[in-house]
């Protein structure tokens, strides 16, 4: 900062440099009113923040690293957008890392050039204090190119080792949306899920599909492969499955767990194609809490995708600022069943 201003904004609040300084920064541990004074005294003064003098003083950059493997999701925007309320106002920035996914190569293993670079050049030039890591699995390369940076991370959703992971448990997730059809009454269930393997870092497919598998075994119904059918995370791959799924008008399945919001309103696309009316001659559940479910009447698994942001958020300034007050976050997070009018309990004969 340019230490003549500060002083100058300091004597026209009343307060020291450093107060103006965390004042500033938007630290929590100075009260609203004065928080007010010295924002007020600066706006009279003309006086801005030097990020690159501020950071040059401090050795810190006061932007945060959040990398991603998709960038145009709703899910991973709202995990971000979580992050980013809690760490705009503690006064940082963001920046956005598009580590795109590993896949299995069955010729050369995992590979990846964009992702690589990303590692080997990137995150080298110091640009961020910490990073948020959101369902991403890392190679053992990966992982050590991440400690060898020797700054705080945080991973969202996807268990890492020797890194502090926050994570929705998605078989419990799947099992309580199973659970819910069961109870209604349900019998012949069908899933709508993702694709297996769909690559080594997005997992949920995996687990999902093994909650699904676990609630049908525990009631003693069998997993029939004529009642599974694959699609990628979006509407039109919930569409593709429930065309599968609801083909034969003869032996059609009572209810649909997908493994998706968006991929339960291609399902329910595909109900309304074939004229079978939801909840009468179907029920279907989806996963995540999109806001559009309200809107349709979908019933689903909030998982709160912005909290889970928040939180990995809060987790990451307990070790940038030991000094100030944030609380350590559980390391399982939440997750509600939301009843709407897409289920209900099957038709009769």
């Amino acid at each position: 900062m340019n230490n003549v201003g500060i002083r100058k904004v300091a004597e026209l609040a009343g307060v020291s440099t450093a107060t103006v300084s965390r004042a500033l920064a938007g630290k929590p541990s100075v009260s609203a009113s004065t928080r007010a004074r010295v924002e007020e005294a600066a706006k009279e003064l003309g006086y801005v923040v030097s990020a690159t003098a501020s950071g040059l003083a401090s050795g810190r950059t006061r932007s945060v690293g959040v990398m991603m493997p998709f960038l145009n999701r709703w899910f991973f925007t709202s995990v971000m957008s979580g992050a980013h309320r809690v760490l705009n106002d503690a006064g940082y920035d963001l920046t956005i890392y598009h580590c795109e996914p590993n896949r299995l190569d069955d010729t050369q293993g995992v590979h990846n050039p964009r992702r690589e670079r990303l590692f080997q050049e990137s995150l080298l030039r110091h640009r961020v204090d910490a990073l948020l890591l959101v369902t991403l699995s890392l190679t053992t390369t990966e992982r050590d190119r991440l400690h060898a940076l020797g700054k705080p991370v945080v991973a969202i959703d996807r268990p890492q080792p020797d890194i502090p992971t926050f994570a929705v448990d998605n078989l419990a997730v799947a099992k309580t949306a199973v659970t819910h059809l069961l109870e209604l009454g349900h019998r012949d269930i069908a899933y709508a899920g993702g694709v297996l393997p769909y690559d080594l870092d997005f997992q949920v497919p995996v687990l999902r599909r093994a909650g699904y598998d676990t609630a049908l075994a525990e009631a003693g119904l069998p997993v029939r492969s004529t009642r599974v059918a694959e699609g990628d995370f979006t509407s039109q791959g919930g569409y593709s499955a429930a065309m599968k799924l609801l083909a034969d008008p003869h032996h059609r399945p009572t209810a649909i767990f997908a493994a998706s919001d968006e991929m339960a309103y291609g399902v329910l696309m595909a109900a309304r194609e074939l004229d079978l009316r939801v909840p009468e001659d179907l029920s279907v559940i989806g996963v995540d809490g999109h806001p559009m479910g309200d809107l349709l009447g979908l019933t689903t698994i909030d998982q709160h995708p912005a909290e889970q942001g928040a939180i990995g958020a809060r987790a990451l300034l307990v070790e940038l600022e030991p000094d100030e007050q944030h609380p350590p976050a559980a390391t399982r997070l939440p997750f509600e069943l939301i009843t709407r009018r897409s289920t209900a309990a099957p038709r009769t004969a």
